[in-house]
């Protein structure tokens, strides 16, 4: 399975973002989905993860009330709403399928990563 992300780009403190994520092979479908952000000189960090199906969802505190992550299957794409963004959410962002259904924030859980998407916030 590839992943393309894409929807990064530069955006004032306050603004909106849409992040889309589209892999090449319906299989994905079966599988949680997950996005996972690095700035520079840190961690790649857990962000956001949907399970199959979207009945479940979870989030980094960080980012719980600014970000919603959904998915279509019949699109095979998963989304990462950002609004209310601020500096600190400067990063390049990762989307990722899970080895299985459930959502899930461990990074070793995850078998197939996108190259990823830079957001970078304006103060």
């Amino acid at each position: 399975v590839q992943l393309q992300a894409f929807g990064g780009g530069l955006v004032q403190t306050g603004g909106s973002l849409r992040l889309s994520c589209v892999a090449s092979k319906r299989t994905a479908s079966n599988n949680a989905w997950g996005w996972f952000r690095q700035a520079p000189g840190k961690e790649r960090e857990f962000v956001a993860s949907i399970s199959w199906r979207g009945g479940s969802t979870n989030y980094a505190d960080s980012v719980k009330g600014r970000f919603t992550i959904s998915r279509d299957d019949a699109k095979g794409t998963a989304y990462l709403q950002m609004n209310s963004l601020k500096p600190e959410d400067t990063a390049v962002y990762y989307c990722a399928v899970a080895r299985s259904s459930g959502i899930t924030s461990r990074r070793d859980s995850y078998q197939y990563w996108g190259r990823g998407t830079l957001v970078t916030v304006s103060s």
